[in-house]
C-alpha cells in the first residue's frame, strides 16, 4: 500500500509540508460564490498551519484546456489561449487577491512547466503498458468534460423534451464516437478499495466516502484518456492527432506544480498533498481516477479528499450555467472582506450543500460580528481609555470568575484547534471562538465595572483593573483565534490592544497557544480605533 500524505506528515525544518490544494478552475467565465468559498476553505486551513508554526504549501490555479473552453473561446471571437490569459489576468487572480487569499502558487495548465511534464508522465504509463489504443462511444457531457453512463442522465423536459440531460448542468448530452486511448482504470478497483479501507478518512464526509466506496464496487470502466475530435489540449506525446484528456492533464497538476519531472528535492518536501478540497461534483476524479494514477505511477496518494457541499440559491447550486451565479464583490463591497471570508464557513458545515441569502448574511453579521465580537472591542478599549487613561491596567485580584473565564478560552483554542486544524470543521471551530466571545461579554456584563469604578478604594481600583485586564487579555487570544479567518480585523484589533510582538509572529502566536494567559504586557497602549464590523447601509438594489 502506498504511503498516504498525512504519514509522511512530520515537524521541523526537514519536515515535509502541510500541502493543501483546490480544484483548478475551468476558466469559460469569471469566478462565483462557489469558487470563493472552496478558495478561502483552503486558504482558512493553511493560514492555521501555518500559524501553527508548521510548513506549508498552498496550491490554486486553472484549468485552461478542454473542449469547453474551446467552444467559449470560439463565441468570443478569441483564441482559446487569449480567452484564458484574458480570464486569468482580470477575473481569477485579481478575485484571490481581493480576498486575502495567501497562496503559495498558482498554476495554468497552459505553462510549459505543467504540459512538458504531463506528457512525461502519461508517456511513461503507455510505456508501461498502462495505457491502450481503442474506441469508445457514448453520451458526452461538455460542461463536465466527462463521459456519462447511461443511469447518471436525467430526462429533459420542456425545450428538452424527449433528450437526456446531464445531471449537473441540465443540459443535453452529446453522443460522440471516436477513436482513443484508454488507461487501464478497471484494473486498480481492488487497490481503491484496499486505499478506502486502509484510510478510513482519505475521502470526506462519510457519505461522499460510501458513494465512492459503492461506486468503485460495482466495477470500474477503463478510462478515455485522449480526445481526437478537436485539438485544444496537451498533444498525445506518441500520437501527436490525439489531445490528452483534459482532466488527466488538470489532476497532474498536484505534481506538476510543485516540481514532478523538474525538481526532485522540491517534489520530495512537498508532494503528495494532505489535503485535497474539491467540490462533490468532482469527487470522483480526485477519489477514483488521481490515485489510480499514482497507483499506476508508483507515487504516494494523497492524505484526505475533503469534498466541500453546494451552496445553493433558491434550491439550485450555484453556477453560471443556471444562471445563479453571484459575484463575490457583491458581497464583499458590501460586508467587507473579512465578514465574507467569515460567513460561509460560519454558516454553512463544510461537507454539506448550504443555502446563501443576503437576509442571513444580515442577520449574523449585525448579531455575531458587530453586537457581541467588534461591540466588546470598543467597549473594553473604551473602559480602559476611560479608567486608566489608555494604559493596561495589571490584574492583581483574580479569582473564581477570572479562573472562568481562562478555563473558557482553553476549551476555545482546543476545540477549535481540533476542529479546523485536523477535522476540516470550520463552522464548529469559529462557533467555539465566539462561544468564548459570548463568554467575555457576559463577564463583563455580571462584572460590572463601571459600577466597580465607582469605588476609589485600593480593593475596588485592583478589581476594576482585573476585570479590564481580563478582558483584553481575552480579546488579545481572540485576535490570534480568528487571524486565519479575518486576518485584517484581527490586526485591527491586535494594534489596538497595544501587543507588542506581531501578530502571528512565531512562535509567540501560534494558535495552540493562543491560551496561554498573561501575554499582553501591563502598561501597554490601548486606544479605541476604528469599528471594527460598521453599521451596514441600504441592502443595494440591482
Amino acid at each position: 500500500m502506498a504511503a498516504t500524505g498525512s504519514e509522511k506528515q512530520g515537524a521541523g525544518e526537514n519536515a515535509k509540508a502541510f500541502y493543501v490544494s483546490t480544484p483548478i478552475y475551468y476558466v469559460n467565465d469569471a469566478p462565483h460564490l462557489g469558487h470563493a468559498y472552496t478558495t478561502v476553505a483552503g486558504d482558512v486551513l493553511t493560514r492555521w498551519h501555518r500559524q501553527r508554526g508548521e510548513k506549508v504549501w498552498y496550491l490554486t490555479g486553472t484549468d485552461e484546456h478542454g473542449q469547453k473552453i474551446m467552444r467559449t473561446a470560439e463565441a468570443n471571437g478569441v483564441s482559446p489561449q487569449e480567452w484564458c490569459d484574458k480570464l486569468v489576468t482580470e477575473a481569477w487572480q485579481p478575485l484571490w487577491e481581493h480576498l486575502n487569499i495567501a497562496n503559495d502558487d498558482f498554476i495554468r495548465t497552459t505553462e510549459k512547466r505543467h504540459t512538458d511534464r504531463v506528457q512525461e508522465f502519461v508517456q511513461d504509463l503507455y510505456d508501461k503498458g498502462e495505457i491502450y489504443k481503442g474506441g469508445y462511444e457514448g453520451p458526452y457531457c461538455v460542461g463536465c468534460e466527462e463521459y456519462k453512463l447511461p443511469g447518471d442522465l436525467v430526462d429533459g423536459e420542456g425545450e428538452f423534451d424527449g433528450q437526456k440531460l446531464c445531471p449537473i448542468h441540465k443540459k443535453p448530452v452529446e453522443l460522440l464516437k471516436e477513436e482513443n486511448y484508454f488507461f487501464k482504470l478497471s484494473e486498480y478497483g481492488d487497490k481503491l478499495l484496499a486505499l478506502y479501507e486502509a484510510n478510513p478518512g482519505f475521502i470526506q464526509p462519510e457519505s461522499a466516502r460510501n458513494e465512492v466506496v459503492n461506486f468503485v464496487k460495482q466495477g470500474l470502466q477503463d478510462l478515455s484518456i485522449s480526445r481526437s475530435t478537436f485539438d485544444w489540449g496537451v498533444k498525445v506525446p506518441w500520437d501527436d492527432k490525439h489531445v490528452i484528456y483534459v482532466w488527466v492533464d488538470a489532476l497532474l497538476n498536484y505534481a506538476t506544480a510543485v516540481g514532478y519531472g523538474a525538481n526532485q528535492e522540491k517534489f520530495d518536501a512537498t508532494f503528495p498533498a494532505n489535503v485535497h478540497l474539491v467540490g462533490k461534483d468532482i469527487l470522483r476524479f480526485h477519489a477514483v481516477i488521481w490515485p489510480a494514477m499514482l497507483l499506476a505511477q508508483g507515487l504516494p496518494v494523497p492524505g484526505k479528499v475533503a469534498a466541500n457541499g453546494w451552496l445553493m440559491v433558491g434550491g439550485e447550486k450555484m453556477s453560471k450555467s443556471n444562471l445563479t451565479g453571484i459575484k463575490p464583490q457583491d458581497l464583499t463591497s458590501h460586508f467587507g472582506v473579512d465578514a465574507y471570508r467569515w460567513y460561509f464557513l460560519r454558516a454553512i458545515a463544510f461537507g454539506s450543500d448550504g443555502s446563501f441569502s443576503w437576509e442571513d448574511f444580515t442577520a449574523r453579521y449585525t448579531s455575531e460580528l458587530a453586537n457581541d465580537y467588534g461591540n466588546l472591542a470598543s467597549r473594553v478599549a473604551a473602559m480602559v481609555g476611560k479608567y486608566f487613561g489608555g494604559a493596561l491596567p495589571e490584574a492583581t485580584a483574580s479569582g473564581e470568575a477570572e479562573k472562568a473565564v481562562q478555563d473558557g478560552l482553553a476549551k476555545a483554542v482546543a476545540d477549535a484547534d481540533r476542529a479546523i486544524g485536523e477535522e476540516l470543521d470550520f463552522q464548529s471551530g469559529i462557533l467555539s471562538i465566539f462561544a468564548f466571545v459570548k463568554q467575555v461579554n457576559g463577564y463583563i456584563t455580571e462584572q460590572e465595572p463601571w459600577k466597580v469604578a465607582k469605588d476609589e478604594s485600593p480593593e475596588g481600583k485592583a478589581r476594576l483593573a482585573t476585570i479590564l485586564y481580563t478582558a483584553a487579555e481575552s480579546l488579545r487570544a481572540v485576535a490570534v483565534l480568528l487571524n486565519p479567518v479575518m486576518p485584517e480585523t484581527s490586526q485591527k484589533l491586535w494594534d489596538s490592544l497595544g501587543a507588542e510582538a506581531a501578530l502571528g509572529a512565531l512562535p509567540a502566536q501560534r494558535v495552540q497557544d493562543a491560551g496561554t494567559w498573561g501575554q499582553l504586557p501591563v502598561g501597554a497602549t490601548v486606544t479605541k480605533g476604528a469599528v471594527l464590523f460598521p453599521r451596514l447601509e441600504e441592502k443595494p438594489t440591482a
